[in-house]
């Protein structure tokens, strides 16, 4: 048998999240009223957030393993928001409670920054379907 190479690293999964949740929040940000696009979008942010505050375990273990344990705790404090808001934004959409969504939202923006997304990415639109895949109707 041959090795199984990996070449999806969580750091690549979590800069191509980052730049799909970008996309999210400023499409999110455009829509007037809530709607079947809006609760996708908002659907969207909540699933890549939680999958964002996934990949930090997974990143930091090669640290633990050499005994980098300050360089492991510091990375999961810098992304800790992610999981913290990701909370707030399930809870806040499965309540249905659009000013909530909108309050965290705009925090993730705010965490976002000034990232740049090219305008010919390949991300496509992937918060359609994600309201079906977080209620599981």
């Amino acid at each position: 048998m041959s090795r199984i190479i990996q070449t999806e690293s969580a750091g690549k999964e979590r800069t191509r999240l980052i730049k799909a949740l970008s996309l999210a929040v400023r499409q999110l940000a455009l829509q007037r009223e809530p709607g079947p696009e809006a609760r996708d979008l908002a659907a969207f942010i909540v699933l890549a957030l939680e999958a964002i505050a996934a990949t930090i375990d997974e990143s930091v273990v090669a640290w633990e393993k050499r005994g980098y344990w300050i360089k492991a705790d510091k990375f999961r404090l810098e992304w800790a928001w992610a999981g913290d808001l990701a909370q707030k934004m399930r809870k806040a959409l499965l309540a249905d409670d659009w000013v909530g969504v909108s309050e965290v939202a705009s925090q993730v923006g705010a965490r976002l920054g000034n990232l740049v997304v090219s305008p010919k990415h390949r991300l496509g639109t992937p918060w359609v379907g994600a309201w079906k895949q977080l209620t599981g109707r």
